[in-house]
Order: structure tokens, then C-alpha cells, then sequence
């Protein structure tokens, strides 16, 4: 076997263990963005249903339906702009909550995404707010409260009270905005004639841990931001391990709750109040975070109040920027932006104005693509003529490498010589690729992260930017009824990442060594693999970035006089 054998060989080798070490590392730091939400059947896009659209699984302890369960109790109406559902009046629970402006499927009569799910139905989910006392009776999870109003509207706030045999009068007055957050402010009057000491307390309990995987790359699980530092180092795991006792923090202030993908639950007194919290994990397998403020002695005649304030939503980040300029501190870091929150936000909101301004999510991909190229042109320039001196020493470097290929270290000495004399930068050609990556990565947390990209279509069979392309040649477009495994369910938009990668890499100068040669010819067609899982957004920006490589190829070729043959190495 001779040695281009041996080196072809040895790139095919190399190139299926990167592939099958993708696979794995993908799955575990980079998931897709979202599971597909359609799948292409007789050449027809259909929607597929997403069980993990509701972040509360159903539970097998659900004895009764949903609908039976909160017509047994009395209820006061939750209707906003962005929340519908209903006020358990018995023990005071908020359990019953639908975002109306998010749907689980991209069918045009899917029902909107649930958030929260009353005790002893599927998905149980609820938050709760109360007192424990000392000296007096306290309301628990039997008593029925009374309401001033059968409606809580942005515009109309609902008092919830009761008395107990003692004298002691508690009340719950709750308010909500027209976005994803209940102001709740507990009071207690002491009618008793003793003094009572109480303390304030409240909760978010779930039946199941998150539908949503967690991953190195998106935290979902408990968390917290207590002492201005946004928390993501308690997962479900841990809560199991440590069970009833759960994990603990003492004389804190903050804020806590659970994240799924898209939507949080969060617990946040109000004022920065110290606070005993936690997180607890029980042997029914459901999962808690509650807080209890301090402590207060309440004198015959007199009232305590205190407030705390309940996030209950999407994580649509307009609204979390508002919230903590309201003093909620750090609510946006409920998205887990990673290391690159820098560059993502600016990106993020790029984004958000392109697609207010053209109406499409894709365009406006589209658009940012040509607006980074934009910016680069300059960089590309000198790539080119870095390209265009190159092309000029290639006899020369051939030369050299024939003289001394018996003396490695030698040839490297000569050929950097040859690269001072000629005053070339044998990296620039690195440049435009290293500024592409924290862009690359940036839009790819956008998309993972974002619920604004959440079932955001482009054109044609593209019906989720935030999915990967479910369009795919090897079941003949949905024309045979047959779903490909997920490792060769290649779409349309990788197919043409590889493809115009191929013919930019054509119109690249090629290594002059047979062996990089091989194994760089290989690569656009492991960058179709690597890119099949990827959101079809991400896989949108790199098409369209690739065929405007193409062009500044081809314009720049014409303007330093370049032909295709100069990009190939000169034989001797």
C-alpha cells in the first residue's frame, strides 16, 4: 500500500470516529434545539404532537381528569392578555394556569401550553402562599376561602379571606399585570386579644421533574438567584439524593423556583426580605422550592403584611428585562445565556428587531447573515490577498518541500523564511472563521434558549426555525412511509450545508500536502452529520453565510485577478 493509500485510509478512519464522537458529545453538551414538530408524510409537512410542550408530566398517582378535579372546588377566574385559568378558593392555591399566547403544537388548533395543574389531576403543578402561627390557628389545605370577586383582571385585584375560631383574620390579596406576574400581599389581623406570632410563608410545588432534558449547554431544574448570584448547580438529581431534607439556605434574600425550556415558576418576596429557603424532594416523587420570611409577633388589634411577588410564565425575555427593572434582581438569567451572555444578548436582540421589522423569523436570519458579512468584508479582503500572495509562492513551497522532505523541521524553517520574505500571514485565512464562532454559538443558544423562537416558521416545509429540518431525501420526502433513524434523518438545509461548504472549500486555495487534502475533501460531508441535528435556523445561517462566501469569492477572485485553477496546488 502506498503512502496516499495509507493517508486516504487513515482520513476515512479519522473522519468516522469524529463522527460517531459527535454523535455522542452532540447529545450530551449540544442538543437540538427542539424535538421535530412536523414530519413530512407523501411529501406533506403534518404536525406531530409535543408531549413535552407542558413542562408538568402527567403522574400515574392522577386519579381524575383535569376538568373534574377543578369543577369540584369553588374558583375565582384568572383572564389576562397572556394567562387564562382559575384560583383554587380551597386552601388558596394558584393551580390552574394556561399561557394563551404559546400553543403546544404549530397545529392551527392546538390548545395553548399548560403551566400549572391542580393537585390530584395529570401534571400536578400549583403555587401556594400562607402562614404558620404560634399561639393561634393558621389556614391549611382544607380551608375555604372567601372571595370578593368571581374575576382577577389586570385592572381588578382579588381579596381572598378567612377567619379562624380564634379571632384571627387572614387575608390574600392577589393582583396580576398583563404579562406573567401575581403581586401577592398576605395579611393577618389579629382580632384574638393575645399576641400571636406568625410566619409567612409560600410555595411551588410539581407532581414530576421537567419534560425537558437538562443539559451542560440549558439548565432546567431548580433555580435560584440569592445573594445577586443567578444559581443552576442544583439539578433533579440532587433533590433526589437528598430527599425530604432537601437542599437548604438560611437568611437569604433572592429569589428561587423551577426553569423548564421555556417557562419558570418563581418565588420572589418582595423588598429583598430575608428569608429560610429551600428545595425538597418528596417520596411521591414530587419536587418542591418554598421560603418562610421571619418570624413576626402580632399584638391584639394590629396587622402584619408582608408581599411577595409570583412569576408564572414564558421566559420571553421583554418581559424579564422589565421585571428587573421593576426589582426582581437577575430574573433573566432564568435563561441560561452560558459564558457567551455578552455577545448573546446584542445578537438576541439583532435578532428580535430584524424580525419586528421584515415579519419573518428567517428573513431576518437571512438579514443578520448579510449584516455580519458586512462587517467582515474588510477581514475577507485581506484573506484574499493573503490568498492571492499564496498563490504566487506555491512553486516555490512545492520546491521546498520536495528538497527537504527528508528533514521536516528544516522544510518548516525554510517555508517560514519564504513567508517573511513575502510578507505573508499564513493565518489570516483563520480569521474570518474565528470570529464566525462565537456568532455560530451565539445563535445557536438564541435558538436552543429562546421561546421568541419557539415554532417560528420560515417558507415552504420549514414550519419551526427552532427543529431541525424535517424535510429528508432518504424517505424520499415523506413519500415513503417511513421514519430514518435519527443518525441518517439528513434534511434538505444540512444536505446544502455540506454542499456549498464543498464548493467553497473548491474555491479555496488547496494544501499542497496529499494527506490534508484527503482529509479536508471529507469534510463537508461529516459537516452534513454534524448539522442534521441542528435547529434549521442555525442551519439557514449557514447555507446562506456559505453562498455569500461564494459570491465574496468570486467578486474578490475578478478583482485580484484570480482564476479556479490558481487555487489548486501547482505540480512539478
Amino acid at each position: 500500500m502506498n503512502d496516499n493509500s495509507k493517508n486516504m485510509v487513515l482520513a476515512v478512519a479519522l473522519s468516522v470516529l469524529v463522527l460517531l464522537g459527535w454523535s455522542w458529545a452532540a447529545n450530551r453538551y449540544f442538543p437540538t434545539a427542539n424535538p421535530p414538530v412536523t414530519k413530512v408524510v407523501n411529501g406533506k409537512s403534518q404536525p406531530l404532537p409535543q408531549p413535552q410542550a407542558s413542562p408538568a408530566v402527567n403522574t400515574v398517582q392522577a386519579l381524575r381528569s383535569r376538568a373534574v378535579v377543578i369543577g369540584s372546588t369553588p374558583r375565582v377566574r384568572i383572564d389576562t392578555p397572556s394567562l387564562q385559568g382559575s384560583i383554587n378558593l380551597k386552601g388558596a392555591q394558584i393551580d390552574d394556569l394556561v399561557l394563551v399566547r404559546q400553543r403546544e403544537t404549530i397545529a392551527k388548533d392546538s390548545p395553548p401550553v399548560r403551566l400549572l395543574s391542580p393537585l390530584g389531576a395529570p401534571g400536578a403543578y400549583i403555587a401556594s402562599f400562607g402562614w404558620t402561627a404560634q399561639g393561634g390557628a393558621a389556614p391549611g389545605l382544607d380551608t375555604v376561602w372567601t372571595a370578593d370577586s368571581q374575576a382577577l383582571t389586570p385592572s381588578h385585584p382579588v381579596t381572598l379571606s378567612t377567619q379562624s375560631p380564634d379571632g384571627l383574620r387572614y387575608q390574600i390579596r392577589i393582583a396580576v399585570d398583563d404579562g406573567y406576574l401575581f403581586t401577592v400581599q398576605q395579611s393577618v389581623v389579629n382580632g384574638s386579644g393575645k399576641p400571636v406570632v406568625v410566619r409567612p410563608d409560600g410555595l411551588v410545588s410539581r407532581a414530576a421533574m421537567s419534560a425537558d432534558p437538562s443539559s451542560w449547554t440549558n439548565h432546567v431544574g431548580p433555580i435560584d438567584v440569592f445573594g445577586g448570584k443567578a444559581g443552576y448547580d442544583v439539578n433533579w438529581k440532587d433533590l433526589d439524593q437528598a430527599g425530604s431534607a432537601g437542599r437548604t439556605y438560611s437568611a437569604v434574600s433572592g429569589w428561587l423556583g423551577f426553569t423548564d425550556k421555556y417557562w419558570l415558576t418563581a418565588l420572589i418576596p418582595s423588598d429583598n426580605a430575608a428569608m429560610n429557603a429551600g428545595f425538597r424532594h418528596s417520596p411521591g416523587g414530587g419536587y418542591q422550592a418554598d421560603y418562610a420570611l421571619a418570624q413576626a409577633s402580632v399584638a391584639p388589634g394590629q396587622t402584619l403584611t408582608t408581599q411577595t411577588r409570583l412569576f408564572a410564565g414564558a421566559k420571553e425575555k421583554a418581559w424579564l428585562d422589565r421585571y428587573e427593572s421593576a426589582g426582581i434582581p437577575k430574573l433573566s438569567k432564568s435563561i441560561d445565556w452560558g459564558w457567551f451572555e455578552w455577545f448573546m444578548r446584542p445578537i438576541f436582540s439583532l435578532l428580535i428587531f430584524l424580525f419586528h421589522t421584515v415579519g419573518n423569523f428567517g428573513v431576518a436570519i437571512i438579514c443578520l447573515t448579510f449584516i455580519v458579512r458586512a462587517i467582515m468584508f474588510p477581514v475577507a479582503q485581506k484573506q484574499f490577498q493573503s490568498m492571492a500572495a499564496m498563490r504566487k509562492v506555491q512553486p516555490n513551497l512545492k520546491a521546498i518541500q520536495e528538497k527537504f522532505k527528508d528533514d521536516k523541521p528544516r522544510q518548516q524553517q525554510e517555508i517560514m523564511k519564504l513567508y517573511q520574505a513575502e510578507k505573508i500571514n499564513p493565518a489570516a485565512g483563520c480569521l474570518p472563521i474565528l470570529i464566525q464562532i462565537p456568532i455560530f454559538y451565539a445563535l445557536y443558544k438564541v435558538l436552543l434558549v429562546s421561546v421568541e423562537m419557539r415554532h417560528q416558521p420560515f417558507a415552504l416545509w420549514i414550519h419551526d426555525l427552532s427543529a431541525p429540518d424535517p424535510m429528508t431525501p432518504v424517505n424520499l420526502f415523506g413519500l415513503i412511509p417511513w421514519t430514518p433513524p435519527h443518525l441518517i434523518a439528513i434534511g434538505v438545509l444540512p444536505i446544502l450545508v455540506g454542499a456549498t461548504q464543498w464548493l467553497t472549500m473548491k474555491l479555496s486555495p488547496q494544501s499542497v500536502d496529499p494527506a490534508q487534502q484527503q482529509i479536508l475533501s471529507l469534510m463537508p460531508w461529516f459537516m452534513v452529520f454534524v448539522f442534521a441535528p441542528f435547529a434549521a435556523g442555525l442551519q439557514l445561517y449557514y447555507v446562506t453565510n456559505n453562498l455569500l462566501t461564494l459570491a465574496q469569492q468570486w467578486w474578490l477572485y475578478r478583482r485580484f485577478g484570480l482564476h479556479l485553477s490558481d487555487t489548486h496546488p501547482v505540480k512539478t
